[in-house]
């Protein structure tokens, strides 16, 4: 049963550092010997200064109880359960009482042993925080793990009892004045705060791979003694380069490591805010950076607390050195400047730079070198084990508060998501969340009433995100659906061998490790469907990544500039596993006039590279090129580049017969004539495009679900013929 007492002081200065309570010698609560109070367990004991009604409380145990002198205090006699286990680890930080406190070293061992000497067999609560005296002076410790053991095992608990042989580890981080030395058994420096390994907890999916390539080369010799670094004879690792496509979470990444370090607080600076237009300044603004490291390295040496930079958009000034020609060589002196302080004659090893950028192309090659940025991470687009991280990270709060439906499959989501970048996928729960909100909004009658108990994320709300929100990195659907406006129609043995072909290249892509690469070109007069060959074939593969290159999208660029485009987009397919690149037209990208001739080199060369480039390990490319002029790819060597040649004829006269029954335009008895009008004005063949626009074109008078009459195709044909 709980009873009341009012908030007094503590009455000496030995009782503050027992973290008992003390009531009256007559309070019946001192017979009680444990209370709980505000989540924590305390002892309490009766004392001849503290008077009836009162309870005696230290400085640290009012702010963490968040009571005041005369305050009333609630607390409930507590009595261990059964079994109940003693601590056999505890992660705890060693402070000051107040924020100005001396700084000061302690030793691990004679204040463990004060520590169990003056608290062992009290129960002590996660989070409690305690006042001690050590050495003459007065500090505070504060549990931030505590753990028991079972069966062997480590567990993590809310609370257990000191004992004798409870092992300690200290968490002093760099904010931290108060310094523990001499952990045996232990890292010499407690590098990461306990409990935030936890990636998912701090917002970052689909990364661990990348997590555990930074903690094995740019932690792991950080964790030991200076000592033990020395005689291995290497050095800290000073520079991480984070690099891939904008969205991937390189910033996220960067400022989650600060976080779980127990280092200084993280400098944080953007690429252009380095740059000055007075002379010296932009430099200068560079060893600022550093001079806090420089410091504290020049007066504790290898014992400095580690200092971390990260550097966002690096690549704004730390451009390739002689690429920029302003005539002040600022770069290449901000440049010349960050070597110094990386890798230099007085170089630090108390620092730790992060860069980030999506254009890793851009920095100079002397800051990729080892002992620079030397650990190189790219942080490409998630899986699909990834990608149901990600969604989890972003729905967790919904589904904590019972604000998502049970009809959300996050698995399924994450198998449809193909080469979403975490952004995007954060940008599709924001979406169809706004779908779910706005179902409770009364356009008509703003002022009404919410009901927010009826807000619910459907599955229904994320189909109808996902065809809003589409991959930067994705299929592009509808330049793909312009190219087969009237679908794919089957038109003869021709027609089905290339089809056919191209499904077999698509499944070899797929499935071969052995051609990661594969080229093909369909040749053949204009309007006989090859770019609704290609696209719909793209379409049919499911790759996550399908982009087309047009004379369209590349209108009224210079050479140079339609050569990087064209660059641009095969460097794009390179991030995803399974891409393909459509090559419409080619001779029109080339720019190609046959009086003259004329065509564009820069582009052609630019062709020539690109399509017979392999891909990167791991990630898998199909080309396929469309031409109108066979003869001039091939005098140019572009056909030399593709794998495969197909040829795409234009119709015969027993495959229009097969088109015109399919599309079920005639009466049956007029197709032989309506076939044969057509052949005696077009010749025996006719491209499948020019087919389908003069069949269009004859139904314009038609009564719509009529059949076309004999008479009205052959005035047509005449039409056209004239």
């Amino acid at each position: 049963m709980s009873t009341t007492r009012v908030v007094d002081n503590c009455p000496d200065k030995n009782a503050a550092t027992t973290n008992f309570l003390y009531v009256s010698q007559d309070d019946s609560l001192s017979r009680e010997g444990l209370v709980e109070a505000g989540g924590y367990i305390y002892n309490v004991s009766g004392h001849p200064q503290v008077n009836d009604g009162s309870v005696a409380l230290n400085a640290v145990q009012r702010k963490i109880l968040r009571v005041s002198a005369r305050d009333q205090l609630e607390m409930t006699p507590w009595r261990p359960p059964a079994n109940f286990p003693p601590i056999a680890m505890m992660y705890a930080e060693v402070g000051t009482i107040t924020d100005k406190g001396r700084p000061a070293e302690l030793a691990a061992d004679p204040l463990i042993a004060r520590l169990i000497r003056c608290f062992q067999g009290q129960v002590l609560t996660l989070g409690q925080q305690i006042a001690f005296d050590h050495e003459g002076s007065n500090f505070k410790l504060t549990l931030s793990n505590v753990m028991i053991d079972v069966n062997g095992q480590t567990q993590e608990v809310q609370r257990a009892y000191l004992a004798e042989n409870t092992a300690f580890i200290f968490t002093n981080g760099g904010q931290n004045p108060i310094k523990i030395t001499g952990q045996k058994g232990y890292a010499a420096t407690q590098l990461f705060k306990p409990k935030t390994l936890n990636f998912e907890s701090l917002g970052i999916g689909g990364l661990d791979k990348q997590f555990e390539t930074i903690f094995r080369r740019a932690f792991a010799s950080r964790v030991f003694p200076p000592s033990i670094v020395q005689k291995l004879g290497i050095k800290h690792v000073k520079g991480i380069l984070l690099y891939g496509p904008p969205g991937t979470g390189k910033t996220l990444i960067a400022r989650q490591i600060g976080k779980m370090l127990n280092g200084k607080e993280p400098k944080v600076v953007n690429g252009p805010e380095v740059l000055n237009k007075y002379v010296g300044q932009s430099e200068e603004n560079i060893r600022n950076l550093f001079a806090e490291a420089d410091e504290e390295y020049k007066a504790k040496g290898d014992s400095s607390d580690l200092h971390i930079i990260i550097f966002d958009e690096i690549d704004a000034v730390c451009k390739q050195r002689g690429s920029v020609r302003d005539g002040s060589g600022v770069h290449d002196t901000v440049v010349n400047q960050l070597l110094t302080k990386i890798d230099g004659v007085d170089a630090l090893n108390n620092i730790l730079l992060i860069g980030m950028t999506n254009r890793r192309d851009m920095l100079d090659e002397a800051l990729l070198r080892p002992g620079r940025l030397e650990v190189q991470i790219e942080i490409g687009l998630p899986d699909e084990a990834g990608r149901f991280q990600i969604l989890k990270i972003h729905t967790s709060k919904m589904s904590e508060n019972s604000f998502i439906s049970r009809d959300v499959d996050l698995q399924h989501l994450a198998e449809v998501t193909k080469n979403f970048s975490g952004a995007e996928i954060e940008g599709l729960v924001k979406d169809a969340t706004a779908y779910a909100l706005n179902r409770q909004v009364d356009f008509n009658d703003l002022h009404k009433p919410l009901d927010e108990d009826n807000i619910k994320v459907t599955m229904a709300d994320f189909e109808r995100a996902l065809e809003e929100v589409k991959p930067a990195f994705g299929t592009a659907t509808e330049t793909l659906e312009l190219y087969r406006v009237h679908g794919i129609i089957s038109c003869g043995d021709a027609f089905d061998h290339i089809m056919h072909t191209l499904r077999t290249l698509v499944r070899q892509v797929q499935n071969s490790d052995k051609t990661p690469l594969l080229t093909c070109v369909l040749e053949g007069p204009v309007g006989s469907g090859k770019s609704a060959m290609a696209a719909t074939v793209a379409m049919e593969s499911e790759f996550p990544f399908v982009k087309v290159i047009s004379p369209e999208s590349l209108v009224g660029y210079a050479e140079q500039t339609k050569s990087s485009q064209i660059t641009r987009v095969f460097e794009d397919a390179y991030r995803s596993p399974l891409s393909v690149i459509i090559l419409d037209d080619i001779e029109r990208l080339l720019e190609y006039v046959a009086i003259g001739p004329r065509f564009s080199n820069v582009v052609l060369q630019t062709l020539l590279v690109m399509i017979k480039r392999m891909p990167p390990p791991g990630k898998k490319l199909l080309v396929i090129g469309t031409s109108s002029a066979g003869e001039v790819i091939e005098s140019m060597g572009l056909s030399e580049v593709f794998n495969v040649s197909l040829h795409v004829p234009s119709l015969r006269v027993d495959e229009v017969v097969r088109v015109v029954r399919s599309l079920d335009v005639f009466n049956l008895a007029d197709i032989p004539d309506a076939v044969d009008a057509l052949t005696t004005h077009c010749g025996k063949t006719v491209p499948i495009k020019k087919l389908m626009l003069w069949i269009e074109l004859a139904k314009q008078d038609v009564e719509k679900g009529k059949k076309i009459p004999l008479s009205r195709w052959q005035e047509t044909l005449r039409d056209l013929s004239s």
